[in-house]
C-alpha cells in the first residue's frame, strides 16, 4: 500500500525511527562534522562504505581497534554500504566477472578483488549494524537487455551473500533490487530476492544515476509499493528535500545523500523557504541568519554576510558551519514529517512545504 509510515528498526547499536535521514560518514567521517555534533544534531544512524574502509584505512585495523563504531566514537547504529556503488562509478578501472568485481584503487593504483562473500566480511569486521549485499548498479541509460544481466548479476550475488547473512543478535541484511528503469525487471528482481528469503529489509537501488526526476520518482514509487510492509524499504542514494518530502509519501523508510554535507561545502544552504546559494552578492550585507525560522547553532549567532565572507575566503569554519545548518535542516524536516504523519497531516504538510519553499530568494 502506497502511503507515508512510522516503523521501528532494531539494530545491535539500538532502534530508531523511520522515517530516517543517514547521513553519509563515507570513510568514517561525515564531512566537516564531529561524532558529537551528530549526536547533538539529532542523527540516529549514519552511513559508512565497505570500498573506502577497506582501502583506507582498512577493514582489519578497524577490526582489531574494537570495531567502527569505537574507532569513531559512535555509539548508535551504522549502516554499510557494500560498495556496489562506488563499483559502478569506478567503471573505467574495473572489470566485472562472475564471481565479484576487479578493480584497481583510486589511492595508489593497486588491485583488489571484491566479491559479494568478502562484501560481507569487510562489514562484519566493521561492525556494521545494517549491511547491504554487493550489487551492480547499471548506468542510465541502458537497454532491457543490459539491465536483465546486471540483475541477474545482483541476484546471484545476493544469494551469495545470504549464505553469510544474519541471525540472533548479528548485523540485519538488506538486499538491493535493481532493473534500472524498467517495471518489470524490478518486480521480478524483488519476487526473485522475497524468494531467497532470509533479507530483513529491501533497498531500491540503481536510481539517482542520470535518470530524469520523472523517471526517478516513479521508479521508487512502483518498486516501493512491491515491497510488502513488513520490511524496511530504503531508496539509496536520493535526498534532495523535495525527494524526501514526496518518497516518504510513497512509504519509503529510509535515505541517504551525501547533498546536505557535499552541497553544504560548496555553498549551498537549505531553508524552509527555498535554498540560498551563499556566494551571491546579494547576501553581501545581508544581517539575516540562514533561516529565520531555524533554531540550528548557526542560524542562532551567524549572519549570512558572516557565511557568504567565510565562503568566498575559503576559510575552513565555512565547510563546517554550511554543513552543521544543512544536518540540522534535514534532521529537522525529517521529525517534523514524523509527526505529521502520527496526527494524520502528512498531505497538508506536504502541501505546506512546496508553498514555503515557492518562497525562495526572499
Amino acid at each position: 500500500m502506497i502511503r507515508p509510515r512510522i516503523t521501528q528498526i532494531e539494530t545491535p547499536h539500538g532502534s530508531f525511527s523511520t522515517p530516517i535521514f543517514m547521513p553519509v560518514g563515507t570513510v568514517g567521517s561525515v564531512k566537516a562534522v564531529s561524532s558529537d555534533e551528530l549526536e547533538f544534531l539529532g542523527a540516529e544512524i549514519i552511513l559508512g562504505n565497505t570500498y573506502h574502509l577497506m582501502l583506507r584505512p582498512g577493514h582489519e585495523l578497524i577490526r582489531n581497534l574494537g570495531g567502527l563504531h569505537k574507532f569513531i566514537s559512535w555509539e548508535r547504529p551504522i549502516l554499510t554500504d557494500s560498495g556496489g556503488y562506488q563499483v559502478f562509478s569506478l567503471s573505467k578501472i574495473r572489470k566485472l566477472k562472475e564471481d565479484g568485481v576487479e578493480f584497481q584503487s583510486h589511492i595508489d593504483g593497486e588491485r583488489h578483488f571484491l566479491t559479494p562473500e568478502k562484501a560481507i566480511e569487510i562489514q562484519r569486521a566493521l561492525g556494521s549494524d545494517i549491511m547491504m549485499v554487493l550489487d551492480e548498479c547499471p548506468p542510465y541509460p541502458v537497454s532491457e537487455s543490459e539491465a536483465r544481466r546486471s540483475m541477474e548479476v545482483t541476484l546471484s550475488w545476493a544469494k551469495r551473500s545470504v549464505l553469510l547473512g544474519s541471525a540472533g543478535d548479528d548485523p540485519l541484511l538488506f538486499a538491493i533490487i535493481q532493473g534500472s528503469t524498467y517495471k518489470s525487471l524490478r518486480k521480478e528482481c524483488l519476487e526473485r530476492l522475497l524468494e531467497i528469503g532470509n533479507f530483513n529489509g529491501f533497498a531500491i537501488g540503481g536510481l539517482s544515476v542520470g535518470e530524469p526526476k520523472e523517471l526517478l520518482c516513479e521508479m521508487a514509487k512502483e518498486t516501493a509499493a512491491l515491497i510488502p510492509e513488513e520490511y524496511p524499504r530504503y531508496a539509496m542514494g536520493i535526498g534532495l528535500p523535495e525527494d524526501l518530502v514526496e518518497m516518504i509519501g510513497y512509504g519509503i523508510d529510509m535515505f541517504d545523500c551525501v547533498v546536505p554535507t557535499r552541497n553544504g561545502r560548496n555553498g549551498q544552504l537549505f531553508t524552509s523557504s527555498g535554498d540560498v546559494q551563499i556566494r551571491q552578492t546579494r547576501y553581501k550585507d545581508d544581517p539575516r541568519p540562514i533561516d529565520e525560522n531555524c533554531s540550528c547553532p548557526v542560524c542562532k549567532r551567524y549572519s549570512r554576510a558572516y557565511l557568504r565572507h567565510l565562503h568566498l575566503a575559503k576559510e575552513i569554519l565555512s565547510a563546517r558551519l554550511n554543513t552543521i545548518h544543512n544536518l540540522y535542516y534535514y534532521l529537522s524536516l525529517i521529525r517534523e514529517i514524523r509527526e505529521a504523519i502520527r496526527k494524520g497531516n502528512y498531505e497538508e504538510y506536504r502541501r505546506n512545504f512546496y508553498h514555503k519553499r515557492s518562497r525562495a530568494g526572499e
